[in-house]
């Protein structure tokens, strides 16, 4: 069996429907709780997959975070050997950082919702994101930070609000900034451990869960493809 090891930073912000593509795709799958666990020993190049996933800090935030230092060490040992890396959102964020590229607050708000992908200016059609955007998925967004694309990063995806939502780098690293791996019940769990911010931002988590119940299931499904067309390009 194959191993995908999942970096997870809040419970809630969990593999969603990318867990049932993991295990078609013959997969089994662990974990480490960032925070919790030590990820300064860990064998990096050790899982045939990592998986980072999304969290509401900041990259930039180590004085508050300590273990955020190991994780992007952890990353760029990860990166330097060139082995399957999937990040998103924080994740995506870390993988950037990883490869000296900026992180910061993004100079247009934060962007909690669901919109369409356009293509990147390296996007090509032998991509897996290139089916999800053509086909104008809607796909969930929330974040408040932004990154610079790394040098040598292939450039995928971009937003109406934020230029970098999707790079590659190497042969098999991919960095989502945007969420396709939520699922209609899963995100319940989001508007409640998330109640501050969108309070803050002045979101009414009713009218969200009614647009996601419209706007999830079809995600899924396209998701679903997507995973299983990265999947099976050689993790």
């Amino acid at each position: 069996m194959k191993t995908a090891h999942v970096i997870r930073h809040v419970p809630f912000e969990d593999l969603g429907n990318l867990a049932p593509a993991l295990a078609a795709a013959g997969f089994t799958v662990d974990y480490s709780e960032a925070g919790l666990d030590d990820l300064a020993s860990f064998d990096a190049a050790g899982p045939d997959l990592l998986i980072v996933l999304g969290g509401p800090i900041g990259v930039y935030e180590e004085h508050a975070y300590p273990f955020l230092a190991d994780e992007l060490r952890l990353l760029e040992r990860r990166l330097a050997a060139d082995r399957p890396t999937l990040g998103i959102c924080l994740g995506a964020q870390l993988i950037a950082a990883a490869l000296g590229a900026r992180v910061y607050p993004g100079a247009r708000g934060k962007e909690i919702g669901w919109s369409t992908l356009h293509p990147g200016s390296d996007l090509t059609a032998a991509s897996p994101l290139a089916d999800l955007i053509a086909d104008g998925v809607e796909v969930l967004h929330w974040h408040g930070d932004t990154f610079d694309l790394p040098d040598g990063a292939t450039h995928l995806a971009a937003s109406t609000l934020y230029q970098n939502q999707a790079f590659g780098w190497g042969k098999r690293t991919l960095a989502l900034q945007f969420h396709p791996e939520v699922t209609r019940t899963g995100l319940e769990r989001w508007y409640i451990g998330h109640a501050c911010e969108l309070s803050q931002a002045g979101l009414d988590p009713a009218a969200m869960r009614a647009e996601g119940a419209v706007k999830a299931p079809r995600l899924a499904q396209a998701a679903a493809t997507f995973w299983q067309a990265w999947l099976a390009d050689g993790s």
